[in-house]
């Protein structure tokens, strides 16, 4: 497989979730006046797959064409998107069980198929730099797709041409020719078991979930707090959607370059290094010094994300056996979803308090997560640092 092959395959599919995101919320006020429904139709579309992503680990791990099963999901996805269109033509109660369905299934084609890029690209950091930038393109194609649709047509056709690209990555995933892990044996409930073990108690593995996971409170929460930062120096929110994009952008030029040049330091410590460089940018984006400033630092904030995903890939591949590795990445994947919705959560709450101070606290959970990686077990401390 090569490394276009699985971009060509895995963005169309994740682009879809991300722009699914949006679009639900358009078309909700678009056909019923009420955005807290679409509200609620991106959570049906997402919450699932917490719960769904152990018993989806289990299936890749003893699946013998593992491909199948990925590919079958996207087209699940493409049909509960384009049903889901229809939101004030069926009943709502119905419209929610496509979307359930459809984030049952997501895990997947996320953390599922990132379990098995290093088996189909050679070199094992290059692998998970794409796959890196694979979400990162899916995190801004997806919205972008889904603002240029809709400043043009009804939302149904956004949530339609999503639909078809989940469909057309579902028949990419067939030339990827993923390779079985090595199967394992047993009841799925001891498997699930064997796979939280080794989540929580095999140390290297629980700080990189730890720490990995603990950033993603504040990249949820980021958008919020931008807003409430527009807010408390201009008085509107326009400024926020500026300094999300600049985010964004951020972290696709990093992801580019890491393709390009992957990092070959150790990847604990650019996973430190990355986590504080972003946690310090952060934080300097509170001070007032003018808008340049904020967007500036905000986007060079961004870029150390690539590097420290890569890494984290690199790392969650590492520590897991064979035999449980789609578990492992489906689950600690699942993590990182509830922790972002968390953050998003928390931004609101802590709104109160000013954008500035909601935005250093945003930098003061990277600084944090940095600060865990310490607890990542070095050769000379005796403890498994690998394997």
């Amino acid at each position: 497989m090569g490394a276009l092959t699985y971009l060509a395959a895995s963005v169309p599919l994740r682009m879809a979730s991300a722009g699914a995101a949006v679009a639900l919320p358009i078309l909700a006020v678009q056909q019923l006046g009420d955005v807290a429904v679409g509200g609620l139709l991106v959570a049906a579309s997402l919450g699932p797959s917490v719960l769904a992503a152990p018993l989806v680990g289990i299936a890749l791990d003893r699946a013998r064409r593992p491909g199948l099963l990925v590919g079958a999901s996207g087209m699940l996805t493409a049909l509960a998107f384009a049903a889901a269109a229809f939101i004030g033509q069926i009943p709502l109660p119905v419209a929610f069980g496509f979307l359930v369905v459809a984030g049952a299934v997501s895990p997947f084609y996320m953390g599922g198929l990132s379990s098995f890029v290093a088996g189909a690209i050679p070199d094992g950091r290059r692998a998970f730099a794409y796959d890196a930038l694979s979400y990162n393109v899916s995190a801004v194609a997806g919205p972008a797709l889904v603002a240029i649709i809709a400043a043009f047509l009804p939302a149904q056709a956004a949530l339609w041409v999503l639909g078809a690209a989940a469909a057309a990555g579902s028949v990419a995933v067939r030339a990827v020719g993923l390779s079985p892990h090595l199967q394992a044996s047993g009841s799925p409930w001891q498997a699930i078991k064997s796979g939280l073990h080794r989540v929580f108690r095999h140390r290297p593995l629980a700080v990189v979930t730890a720490s990995s996971t603990l950033t993603q409170l504040g990249q949820g929460g980021l958008a919020i707090a931008a807003v409430a930062l527009s807010i408390e120096r201009i008085g509107s929110p326009s400024q926020g959607a500026a300094v999300v994009t600049a985010f964004a952008v951020g972290s696709l030029l990093g992801a580019l370059y890491e393709t390009a040049r992957p990092t070959r330091r150790r990847p604990q410590s650019v996973m430190m290094a990355g986590f504080l460089a972003t946690g310090l940018l952060t934080v300097a984006a509170a001070f007032e010094l003018g808008t340049a400033w904020t967007i500036v630092t905000i986007a060079l904030s961004g870029v150390f994300t690539a590097p420290t995903a890569a890494a984290m890939l690199f790392l969650r591949n590492r520590h897991s056996p064979p035999q449980l590795k789609s578990q492992i990445f489906t689950v600690t994947a699942g993590f990182r979803a509830s922790a972002s919705a968390g953050g998003a959560a928390l931004a609101a709450s802590a709104a109160g308090f000013g954008g500035a101070a909601t935005i250093g606290a945003v930098g003061a959970i990277w600084i944090v997560s940095a600060l865990l990686m310490t607890a990542y077990p070095s050769p000379a401390s005796g403890l498994p640092a690998s394997g």
